[in-house]
């Protein structure tokens, strides 16, 4: 860190003075200690002169006066410092409140009038569609509402989140057809208090208003929301076929939604098929959807602050405060100054435990990099069960198989029936065996590899350390059957061994399903009737499967609908 090259005197402020009323602390601090003083002068006049020097401890008043400079010095210092001096401005990040936008579609039957081109709710969601992604930044939501309002998603960030659910959007996922934009606006001014938020806009997309939509707008508006409204529809209308089967008429009454938008201190739009609409409704920035009347910060001023330089004080007021330890203060002063490394001095502070949890923390990293060698050294400073046991496992999969089993003897030494140890210590035994009849003479042979087999099955004995859930406690080490390691001379044989594996474990796979593909060279596997039919059975049934990508909404609201009738009956 940089000294500063020079301090304006002229731009020399505090940032908060009100700090500077601790320094009328002093005069009472000082009185305090005259009385201690006076107290110790009441020996003097009770007490016989020959014994007062077995009984008092002499203070010379030079050493007093030090005492009293230093910290008088120091108090200063940390009040100064609190008081947060400042000379100079850098740039900083601020924070921009964006505006969060609730938008509350109308999801009534009556979108599906065709006066807007294939229909309302297709233009609405089309509209939606292009608001989010136009967007620039800011929270946003999605409500719908028929006859009672429901969140469909919450404010996120993530306005792709919020577009995933537009194309599930039907009137028939609404549990009760009906048109109460009233209760969407107070759903969404309650779902913007619930975020957190003091003022908002909420855009509503339908084609009517009444009274108490309007009274709603206004409620939304002295809680600190803003109500825009969008117009969906013509004048002249369309029918449509309601929920029940009966038909109706619907037109677009733009007289009550401009009253609406007015009442909740917004503005009115009718679609549009450009951005026109979203640009008169002012949704589209998230800094000024909130109107003309909050302004932006200007961008002489944007990001820059006065910097708190008051920890400059602090190196000074931590030398002072050495001398109020009497012991090893000179000890102290004297690793300041040469700068003793810290990683050092952070050993001394260390644990056993910690010490231990460190090295098998490094073991473990070594391990899945591969270098079993490294990994084995660091486990063999740790002496545990679990620290042997690892290192049986590095030493496994570095070919080591006699270190190996010695190690994991000694995790059993120390943890009695340690399953895992058991198994890997049978596997790499049997590996063992495996390599002297594959190399009787101790050259020239290839082994296998013991992860290539299955020492133990389900809850006949301990399973395979790779399909384990990291079961050791304090280590977390890689769990997985140990092995050869993949060395420069039988690489190409052990990769080969792999796919000779994968291979049989493929044709196991193909023979339980019935039909086993031909090999080249084979004939191909006929199918029985039984077999033919059990596949032509199970594609009809894969057909016959619905698409029906608002089923899951449906649900949702359904529920939502029921609980909200339980609340009401209770």
């Amino acid at each position: 860190m940089n000294l500063p090259a020079g301090i304006d005197l002229a731009a020399l402020h505090l940032l908060r003075p009100q700090w500077l009323w601790a320094l009328l602390a002093l005069p009472l601090l000082m009185a305090f200690s005259r009385v201690r003083r006076r107290r110790t002068s009441v020996w003097r006049e009770s007490v016989d002169a020959h014994l007062l020097p077995h009984l008092l401890v002499e203070r010379g008043d030079a050493r007093v006066r030090r005492a009293w400079g230093v910290g008088i010095a120091a108090y200063v210092l940390a009040v100064i410092a609190l008081a947060g001096p400042s000379w100079r401005q850098s740039e900083q990040p601020l924070w921009h409140d964006r505006t969060p936008l609730v938008i509350a579609l109308d999801l009534s039957s009556a979108t599906s009038a065709g006066d807007l081109p294939p229909s309302r709710l297709a233009q609405a969601r089309a509209k939606i569609d292009a608001l989010l992604r136009a967007r620039a930044d800011g929270q946003v939501a999605l409500v719908v509402f028929a006859d009672d309002a429901y969140t469909v998603a919450p404010l996120t960030e993530d306005a792709a989140n919020v577009a995933l659910f537009l194309d599930a959007l039907e009137p028939d996922v609404m549990p009760v057809d009906g048109q109460r934009p009233d209760r969407a606006i107070e759903w969404s001014a309650k779902l913007l208090r619930q975020s957190g938020f003091d003022r908002g806009v909420i855009l509503l997309l339908t084609d009517r208003a009444d009274d108490r939509a309007r009274d709603a707008a206004a409620a939304a508006r002295s809680q600190g929301a803003r109500v825009d409204v969008m117009g969906l529809g013509t004048d002249a209308g369309a029918s449509y076929r309601r929920g029940d089967g009966t038909f109706g008429q619907a037109r677009l009454d733009a007289a009550s939604l401009r009253s609406l938008a007015s009442a909740g201190g917004g503005r009115y739009a009718a679609i549009a098929t450009d951005d026109g609409d979203l640009r008169a409704l002012d949704v589209l920035d998230p800094d000024t959807t909130l109107g003309s009347g909050d302004a932006k910060q200007s961008d002489a001023t944007r990001g820059r602050a006065w910097q708190d330089d008051g920890f400059w004080l602090l190196p000074p007021l931590m030398l002072l405060a050495l001398f109020a330890f009497r012991r090893r203060a000179a000890l102290a002063v004297l690793l300041l100054c040469i700068g003793w490394p810290p990683a050092q001095a952070a050993d001394w502070w260390r644990r056993a435990d910690q010490v231990e949890h460190a090295q098998m923390d490094d073991g473990n990293r070594a391990y899945r990099k591969g270098d079993f060698a490294d990994a084995a050294q660091r486990y063999e400073r740790v002496d545990s069960a679990d620290s042997h046991y690892n290192r049986g496992n590095a030493l496994a999969k570095a070919g080591e198989y006699p270190q190996a089993i010695a190690a994991y003897d000694e995790a059993l030494k120390r943890a009695p029936g340690m399953e895992d140890a058991i198994a890997n210590k049978r596997a790499v035994e049997a590996a063992m065996k495996r390599q002297q009849q594959s190399s009787p003479k101790g050259g020239g042979g290839q082994s296998q590899s013991p992860k290539d087999q299955k020492p133990s099955q389900g809850g006949q004995g301990a399973q395979s350390p790779s399909s384990q859930q990291q079961k050791q406690q304090s280590s977390q080490s890689p769990q997985q059957q140990p092995g050869q390691a993949p060395k420069a001379g039988d690489a190409q044989s052990q990769r080969e061994a792999d796919r000779a594996q994968r291979e049989r474990m493929q044709r196991a796979l193909e023979q339980q399903r019935g039909d086993k593909a031909p090999k080249p060279g084979e004939e191909p596997v006929q199918e029985t009737p039984q077999q033919r039919e059990r596949r032509l059975a199970n594609e009809a049934w894969l057909r016959r499967v619905p698409d029906d990508p608002g089923g899951l909404l449906r649900e949702k609201l359904r529920i939502e609908h029921e609980r909200r009738q339980l609340q009401d009956k209770e």
